[in-house]
C-alpha cells in the first residue's frame, strides 16, 4: 500500500475524482461531489508541483474535502432551494385546507375520505358520512381533519 501511495501521479487523483462524481451521480447527496472536486483540485497541484509528499496531498484532499462539504451544507441551510411544487413529494400536504366529503363516517376519531381515486384514513371528530371537513393538517398517511360549518 505504502508503494502505491508513494507513486501516487496527478491522473491517480483525476480518476480518482471521476470514480466519486460517478458515485454521487448514483447517489445524490452532494457529498461525493465534493470530494470529487477536491481530489480534481489536488491532482492540478500535483501536475503544477510533482514533488508533493503523499503525506501532504493526502492532508490536502482530506481539508478540501471537510471545507467544501461544510461550506456547502452551511450554503443550503441559509439558502434554500426555491421551487414552484413545494409538496410536489408530499402528497398529503397538498390536501392541507382543501375540504372534502366524508365517504367513511368518523367514528371514535377515525374514518376516510376519497381524494380522486384514493382513500385516506382521517382522525378528527365523529361526524356521520357526507359531512364536509377540511384537511388540516398530516401525520403521515393521516390526514387530520375539522368538520366544516354547512351553509
Amino acid at each position: 500500500m505504502i508503494e502505491f501511495l508513494t507513486a501516487l501521479e496527478f491522473w491517480h487523483w483525476w480518476i480518482a475524482a471521476a470514480l466519486l462524481v460517478i458515485l454521487e451521480m448514483l447517489a445524490p447527496t452532494a457529498f461525493f461531489l465534493w470530494m470529487g472536486i477536491s481530489a480534481g483540485i489536488v491532482g492540478i497541484l500535483l501536475l503544477i508541483a510533482p514533488a508533493i509528499s503523499w503525506e501532504m496531498q493526502l492532508f490536502v484532499f482530506t481539508v478540501l474535502s471537510v471545507i467544501s462539504v461544510v461550506a456547502w451544507r452551511v450554503y443550503l441551510k441559509n439558502n434554500p432551494i426555491q421551487t414552484d411544487a413545494p409538496t410536489l413529494n408530499r402528497r398529503g400536504q397538498q390536501y392541507v385546507g382543501r375540504v372534502f366529503t366524508l365517504t367513511e363516517a368518523i367514528v371514535n376519531g377515525v374514518g376516510k375520505i376519497k381524494v380522486d381515486d384514493t382513500l385516506w384514513k382521517v382522525n378528527g371528530k365523529d361526524a356521520p358520512v357526507g359531512k364536509g371537513v377540511r384537511v388540516v393538517k398530516v401525520d403521515g398517511a393521516i390526514l387530520q381533519v375539522e368538520t366544516v360549518a354547512e351553509d
